[in-house]
C-alpha cells in the first residue's frame, strides 16, 4: 500500500537546501558569538599603572566603575593597554 506522502525530487532537494541553509546560518552565529568574546589582559598587555597621560579612564574602550568592552576581568580606571583610545 502506498502513503499519500508526495515525495517528489524537487521536495527533497527543497529540503536538502533549506537543511543547509540553516546549519550555514547556525555556524555563521555561532562564529559570531565567539568573536565578540573578550580578551585576556596578558594579550592586551594590560597593567594597573597608566602610560603617560593614556590611561582606562580616558578611554574609548572603559566602562566605569572598572570593565572593558575589550579586555577581560575588572580594568583598574588607572590601568593602560595596547587597545587604549582616545575617548571624544
Amino acid at each position: 500500500m502506498r502513503s499519500n506522502l508526495n515525495c517528489t525530487r524537487r521536495s527533497v532537494l527543497r529540503s536538502a537546501v533549506a537543511l543547509a541553509g540553516a546549519t550555514c546560518a547556525g555556524l555563521l552565529a555561532s562564529e559570531r558569538a565567539s568573536a565578540q568574546g573578550k580578551v585576556p589582559k596578558a594579550a592586551m598587555k594590560y597593567q594597573d599603572h597608566p602610560n603617560a597621560d593614556k590611561k582606562c579612564s580616558n578611554c574609548l574602550q572603559f566602562v566605569p566603575p572598572d570593565a572593558c568592552t575589550i579586555v577581560e576581568g575588572k580594568i583598574s580606571p588607572d590601568g593602560y593597554c595596547i587597545a587604549w583610545a582616545k575617548k571624544a
